[in-house]
């Protein structure tokens, strides 16, 4: 199955600093808030997600969320989670480790679109 989203081992390498200081962790694609369009991350339970958020998948086990209307001009990409030197404007958790997250992106094939639509749209958050 074609993942909608996926991590470089190198964020998953922050990801995996960030949890042993934050505990769990999620991400929320911006969608032009703070960051602009950046990946942000927070500790669980300090964004709060709703029922205009789609849950794309898991990143090193971390729920990924994105907004309804991004949704709708991303489904056709598969978001790849990078991070790059460089602190962020916004207030996702990696910005005191002078890196930030950043959205990469590569439009499906079109096995990968028939594959995803025969799974059906991704699930909502509560």
């Amino acid at each position: 199955m074609v993942n909608r989203v996926e991590i470089t081992p190198k964020a998953a390498e922050i990801i995996a600093r960030l949890k042993t200081q934050h505990g769990a962790l999620m991400f929320h694609q911006s969608g032009g808030c703070c960051d602009g369009s950046a990946p942000m991350c927070y500790p669980v339970g300090d964004f709060r997600v709703g029922p205009q958020d789609v849950l794309l998948g898991k990143i090193a086990d971390c729920e990924f969320y994105i907004g309804a209307a991004q949704f709708e001009y991303w489904q056709h990409t598969q978001l790849i989670i990078d991070v790059v030197p460089g602190r962020g404007s916004g207030f996702s958790a990696e910005a005191p480790e002078g890196v930030r997250f950043l959205t990469r992106s590569r439009v499906f094939a079109d096995e990968e679109v028939a594959e995803l639509e025969a799974a059906g749209p991704p699930a909502r958050a509560a």
